[in-house]
């Protein structure tokens, strides 16, 4: 049985002590789901370590992005080191937004989630279609060519290590979200290339989220579906209520 995994990607958003309070409202409202559910926050990089230590032993931590080298004249980045050091475990890698607006391609994601696992962080590795490729027929071919990018020359233990993220691009910040059957439907097509690529036994435990506005409206039905093992959350993460509702719906 695949524990399910709901990770809040905060953006963008909250200063520290803002992030410190939303962490905190979060693990202190966790309920039933404590122990049920593996929630992780994904705050700022500036967060990181004041959201740690606020919420340590309770919900995890995890990162927005992270470089693929240990240090040096990288401005702007930061390491997998300086992550692991504020107490932060996981780290998102392959956003749709690190694609669109940075120029990640599927052979820098490749690069990080290789690293990350090589210094201990966990990936939590996002794949997705755009708009006119749903459309056109191709989301097959385009997730699936991401995946096997992203996961090229992993072997089945560092395969499940990380979590896979399928977030339709055209559902993310656009209130559109997928119907529970297409999500299922590309869920399956993950969970099946897994198998071919590193065998089934890894494929049959790895989690796979669904991240493109779900919410506590949708929830339920997303979650119920036999390969969504979780959720990506990005503006319901920012409010407590919001956020623990999706968490409550994973139960």
């Amino acid at each position: 049985m695949r524990k399910k995994i709901v990770a809040g990607n905060w953006k963008m958003n909250k200063t520290i002590p803002e992030g410190v309070e939303l962490a905190k409202a979060i693990a202190n409202g966790l309920g039933d789901a404590a122990g049920n559910v593996e929630v992780v926050v994904c705050p700022t990089a500036t967060a990181l370590k004041s959201v740690s230590d606020a919420v340590s032993g309770v919900i995890g931590v995890g990162a927005q992005n992270v470089y693929d080298q240990t240090s040096g004249a990288y401005t702007g980045e930061i390491s997998a080191e300086m992550v692991l050091d504020t107490g932060a475990t996981y780290v998102i890698l392959g956003h749709s937004e690190r694609r669109q607006y940075f120029g990640e391609t599927d052979d820098s994601v490749n690069s990080k989630v290789k690293f990350a696992l090589e210094n201990g962080l966990r990936p939590i590795v996002c794949v997705g279609e755009k708009q006119e490729q749903r459309e056109a027929g191709t989301t097959e071919d385009v997730v699936g060519a991401q995946v096997r990018a992203c996961l090229a020359g992993l072997d089945g233990a560092q395969v499940s290590t990380c979590v896979l993220a399928y977030e339709p691009v055209w559902a993310i910040g656009t209130g559109l979200t997928a119907t529970p059957e297409q999500a299922q439907e590309v869920h399956a097509f993950i969970r099946g290339l897994v198998a071919e690529m590193v065998g089934s036994d890894v494929a049959d435990g790895l989690r796979i989220q669904y991240g493109g506005s779900m919410k506590p409206a949708n929830a339920a039905e997303l979650l119920g579906q036999p390969d969504i093992d979780g959720g990506l959350i990005g503006g319901a993460s920012l409010a407590p209520d919001s956020f623990l509702a999706i968490v409550n719906a994973a139960v």
